[in-house]
């Protein structure tokens, strides 16, 4: 039996469930890296129901089914499916469950996901609602750190849009599972909503500058123009922050850099050839990540 059946939020998760999940991904890499086939889940499809355009997390689920022997369909349109006549989410998941094994689905609006695990027949797997959460992604990250890094008595700051990020909202709630000290780094009209702060010990409001001499961890996300309501509330905070090698001068030696991507200009293309950058690295992190999900939830067991 799967420790799961869905994947909505990394609530859903307690540490002992987050840590299997980072092992049993450990045991896929061979397998993500094209180095050992695998026939896992032959015979299984897997739907990806995109509302929002993505191209890692789409892309990874991809392969990380395709590598363990499954197959994919793709709907990565709403203009090409029969939303755009008017049919509703729950019938489109209802149908559509009758065609896969699995679901992953991405859509603008929040809870999203879980409202669509409410009506259907397969596991649903949210790969990011809104500004909700993406759980799979906070489990790529946790997996990054914990081979990049340490997962235990590290300092992390987050940095960038933290008020319409779903990437930290899910990461910061999974980082106090651990023993970490994180700092918040943001303008102060995208700053971490308050309901993601109650209850949560460690964190801190913090300036890069102040931290960076100090910091294991530099978790950067871009301004996400789409979710803003007004352009001129984006223009005002467009291209506030930069990560360029000269500001790294300043940082401890095993600095990791990670950054959910895509990135716009936030962090400068001259530390993509230094240690720190692992961003490149935690995308690739992705498929073995999803991988263990994947079979997770569809009972697979490695030969």
């Amino acid at each position: 039996m799967s420790r799961f059946k869905h994947l909505i939020s990394i609530d859903d998760l307690d540490k002992e469930d987050i840590l299997f999940i980072l092992k049993k991904a450990e045991s896929f890499e061979s397998i993500a890296r094209g180095e050992i086939n695998s026939k896992m889940l032959e015979g299984k499809i897997l739907a990806n129901l995109f509302f929002e355009p993505s191209t890692r997390t789409r892309m990874s689920f991809e392969v990380a089914m395709k590598r363990l022997g499954g197959d994919v369909i793709n709907m990565t349109a709403q203009e090409a499916s029969s939303i755009a006549k008017g049919e509703t989410l729950a019938d489109t998941i209802k149908v559509v469950s009758k065609y896969a094994d699995v679901i992953v689905l991405r859509h603008p609006l929040e809870g999203a996901a879980r409202f669509a695990a409410e009506n259907s027949e397969v596991p649903i797997i949210n790969g990011g609602d809104g500004a909700g959460q993406h759980p799979t992604q906070t489990l790529l990250d946790l997996y990054t750190i914990m081979k990049e890094s340490s997962l235990d008595g590290i300092k992390i700051a987050l940095m960038g849009d933290l008020k319409y990020s779903r990437t930290v909202h899910s990461l910061i709630r999974a980082l106090t599972l651990f023993n970490t000290k994180i700092y918040l780094i943001s303008p102060d009209t995208l700053r971490l909503p308050e309901e993601f702060l109650e209850g949560l010990k460690n964190v801190e409001i913090a300036e890069l500058d102040d931290v960076i001499n100090e910091i294991d961890v530099l978790y950067v996300t871009r301004i996400q123009k789409e979710r803003f309501p007004d352009e001129e509330e984006y223009k005002k905070v467009a291209g506030s922050y930069k990560i360029d090698s000269e500001l790294l001068k300043k940082a401890k030696e095993n600095l990791i850099i990670m950054h959910p991507l895509p990135r716009i200009d936030e962090i400068d293309v001259s530390v993509d050839k230094t240690r720190h950058a692992k961003y490149f690295d935690q995308a690739f992190y992705g498929v073995p990540i999803r991988m263990a999900i994947l079979s997770e939830v569809l009972n697979g067991v490695i030969a």
